[in-house]
């Protein structure tokens, strides 16, 4: 029995929903350990949608603990709104099966209003294309030694404190920018009014993973966005503002580095991506539209359209290699039917070099042409297939040539959005 961390491969988007929701029911303990609600998983449980931003997928099955770790930035409002949507949907949700770590820092309006404002300072050419709910201002706070922390709802006097060390920080820098002061006594008071209603759920989360372990609980380590948006080995600049590395893990619960035993890296069966930054693979034609079309290619939090492309497996191979995956996940293969061909990108080209990997220089990532390998489509469906039997043969080749090309090998095959249409190869738990 073993503890298993979840993380894209790509740029996120990779269908980590419904994986997490499969893998969920197998599991006691639900984490997350990064992001914010910036990240989004939509889960189809008895027919019924859920669309969740900050909770843990876990929150949905009944007898699961979902925990928010200290590595999460959550905005209280939206965790409020989010709790109260669910449970519109007929999900309780309580202290006894939500919890959230004590040291986790507060998403602020302060927040929100600077990562919109940076954004429309740096252009429409150069801007990063966050959602404008303020993580990344968030984080640089937390960095800063500024955040308000959950525990600082508890005690008046340190919220006082701490609430006017970040107003004069954030107000310093708004009268250089011409933004609007901050009042801290209109912030002290929505931070007074929102704390009850946070409070009860907030608890030392490494001392309760740390029981839960003794007892032999599995624990699912749930990660938001993909490794390519990793801010030290995803795309920089345009990356989020946390580690979506599964290392993220253990400091953002506050758990020891023996505690994982299986990575699985959720990986689509082509490629997307949300927002600004380099795409190699990028189709802006036809094909590119019937992918995303055939996928419902838009996001979870933002409604966005995709940009969709070929599958790239230097990316995914150096995912792989970054991160320790132990397998993947390969979703949406269904979208790949009645392609006559598919490509697959094995090198990039630039200025006459050829890579095998995808280099951090941001003007080479923007430049790189992709090396195709070219494989033949399938005109059957893979739809709802449950074996690799159902499958057509050169379905199942593509299947392997992935596997041989990002050096990992495929532990689950999902062919659908239904959580029961998977192929399971490898119980990450076993």
């Amino acid at each position: 029995m073993g503890n298993v961390a979840v993380i894209g491969s790509q740029w996120g988007d990779e269908g980590k929903g419904k994986i997490v929701d499969w893998l969920s029911e197998r599991a006691d303990v639900v984490v997350r350990f990064q992001g914010g609600h910036n990240a989004g998983h939509t889960l189809v449980v008895d027919g019924v949608t859920y669309k969740l931003s900050l909770l843990p997928s876990g929150i949905v099955r009944g007898g699961k603990v979902s925990v928010i770790g200290g590595g999460v930035v959550v905005d209280p409002h939206a965790l409020l709104k989010e709790i109260a949507e669910i449970e519109q949907k007929g999900i309780k949700v309580n202290p006894q099966n939500l919890i959230i770590a004590e040291n986790a820092p507060l998403i602020l309006p302060l927040h929100r209003m600077l990562d919109n404002a940076a954004e429309a300072h740096r252009g429409a050419a150069k801007k990063i294309g966050t959602t404008g709910r303020g993580i990344g201002p968030a984080y640089e706070d937390k960095v800063g030694r500024r955040a308000i922390r959950m525990c600082d709802l508890a005690d008046n006097d340190m919220l006082a404190q701490r609430v006017s060390e970040l107003v004069d920080y954030h107000n310093v820098f708004r009268r250089g920018v011409d933004m609007p002061q901050v009042k801290a006594e209109e912030l002290l008071a929505e931070l007074k009014e929102v704390a009850p209603k946070i409070l009860p759920f907030v608890q030392p989360v490494w001392r309760v993973l740390d029981q839960y372990r003794k007892q032999g609980k599995r624990i699912l380590f749930e990660g938001a966005q993909g490794i390519m948006l990793d801010t030290d080995h995803g795309t920089y600049p345009y990356v989020t503002s946390s580690n979506t590395h599964p290392g993220a893990a253990f400091a953002g619960a506050g758990v020891g580095l023996k505690s994982l035993n299986y990575v699985l890296g959720i990986t689509k069966a082509y490629t997307t991506r949300v927002g600004s930054g380099p795409f190699p693979t990028e189709l802006e034609n036809e094909i590119g539209e019937r992918l995303g079309q055939r996928g419902h290619e838009f996001g979870t939090v933002t409604g966005r359209k995709r940009r969709c492309g070929w599958f790239d497996a230097v990316m995914v191979r150096q995912a792989v290699k970054t991160t320790g995956m132990d397998g993947i996940a390969l979703t949406k293969l269904d979208v790949l039917d009645g392609f006559e061909t598919l490509n697959i990108c094995i090198g990039y080209e630039y200025a006459g070099k050829k890579y095998d990997y995808f280099p951090a220089s941001i003007n080479i990532q923007a430049g790189v042409k992709p090396i195709y390998e070219t494989l033949e489509g399938w005109s059957d469906t893979t739809q709802g297939a449950r074996s690799f039997k159902d499958l057509p043969a050169n379905a199942v080749k593509y299947v392997r040539r992935i596997e041989e090309l990002v050096e990992a090998p495929v532990a689950v095959l999902s062919t659908s959005p239904k959580r029961e249409d998977t192929i399971l190869v490898k119980d990450p738990f076993l």
